[in-house]
């Protein structure tokens, strides 16, 4: 969670088990929860109308598990805050470390204007002054990213923690597991976020493992587990900011498995055939915003007019962010090149020079033993 700065000081709680939000924060969370949705929406009536090419990945029915989360980070712009490594579902924790809806349909448009200037599409770009990295596609790889990261942070002795968000299917691979080993092994201030949205793909939960709870992995590590209903954005939040709290403090990994379900298919293209109607329908009736608002305005007193104007707010700023966008031109041909190579030069390593294995002297000084 962000300070509260000076001359703010927390109200009273007035909501069960988040006693260190005041008002403010709840309405916070709330406005990136709608945020988040509408800018989804939006993206996904671009993409009807062929304007977005390449693949479009909604988080319908789990932006709860980012946005409660994130908001457990300290946000900083300056290159000093907590990192996240968000994935293509992480929209509304993209907008809580920073990035914008017009940056967000910049990049998703492929515009010059956009911060990849338009040579990557979808949400795959880093800042590191607002501490956000961008995936890569090998699925599970950015945990062994983020375990790095984390490591430099831990060696350095600097007060910050990593976060990196992955899915069910993601947690099946070799690059999640050596690189959540490495990050328990190392005792690196990380949190892992897994979105147990029932599905790899296609591929059902029950049928990709035989695990009971992704939680019950973190015992293989030796770090802490835990569970969560990842529909309850408050319950994120409070998991989050337990883990958050124990990696500051120098004990090491933390496994949330948020328990939530994904109403749209993998992608845009995916007509989820495969899933049940009934199943789609059970899920509805725990909508992670439909939830949060009822608790605001039975527990917080909003009137509901004031979240209604809240969301209505959220579908202006992203259509007007999109319009915009979509006013903007794509990069020209040659801006394809910049930025991708260096202009410096070096002499390649005795691994690819030609001719045999390198002079006994030259591997003595490649090791530092001159």
């Amino acid at each position: 969670m962000e300070d509260h700065g000076p001359g703010r000081a927390p109200s009273p709680p007035s909501v069960p088990g988040a006693e260190d939000l005041d008002r403010h924060d709840l309405l916070e969370i709330f406005r990136a929860l709608v945020l988040a949705r509408a800018a989804e929406e939006r993206l996904e009536t671009l993409f009807r109308q062929g304007h977005i090419g390449g693949g479009l990945y909604r988080s319908l029915g789990q932006e709860a598990v980012s946005v409660g989360a994130v908001y457990a980070l300290r946000r900083r712009q300056d290159g000093t805050g907590d990192v996240l490594a968000h994935t293509i579902r992480d929209t509304g924790g993209l907008f809580l470390m920073g990035g914008t809806p017009r940056e967000y349909f910049r990049q998703y448009l492929a515009r010059a204007t956009g911060p990849t200037r338009g040579k990557e599409a979808n949400v795959h770009w880093t800042d590191l002054q607002r501490g956000f990295v961008g995936p890569v596609s090998p699925l599970g790889t950015m945990v062994g990213v983020m375990a790095g990261i984390t490591l430099s942070f831990k060696i350095r002795r600097q007060d910050r923690v990593g976060m990196v968000f992955y899915g069910d299917g993601a947690s099946s691979t070799g690059a999640w597991h050596e690189g959540l080993n490495l990050a328990g092994v190392q005792e690196c201030p990380m949190v892992v976020g897994l979105a147990a949205n029932g599905y790899a793909f296609s591929t059902p939960t029950r049928k990709q493992t035989r695990a009971r709870s992704f939680a019950l992995r973190a015992q293989g590590y030796g770090i802490t587990g835990e569970s969560v209903d990842g529909n309850d954005v408050l319950a994120v939040y409070q998991a989050a900011r337990r883990a958050v709290d124990r990696a500051r403090e120098g004990r090491g990994v933390t496994l949330l498995e948020f328990l939530t379900y994904r109403r749209k298919g993998h992608a845009q293209h995916d007509s989820q055939d495969y899933v049940p109607p009934e199943e789609i329908r059970s899920w509805e009736s725990r909508d992670p915003i439909r939830l949060f608002a009822h608790r605001l305005v039975q527990e917080q007193g909003v009137p509901p007019a004031e979240l209604e104007a809240m969301g209505e707010e959220a579908e202006e700023e992203v259509a007007a962010a999109a319009e915009e966008a979509l006013g903007e031109p794509y990069p020209e041909g040659e801006q394809a090149l910049e930025g991708v190579y260096t202009d410096l030069s070096a002499p390649p390593p005795w691994t690819r020079r030609p001719g045999p294995d390198p002079r006994p002297e030259e591997v003595w000084r490649i090791r530092g033993k001159e």
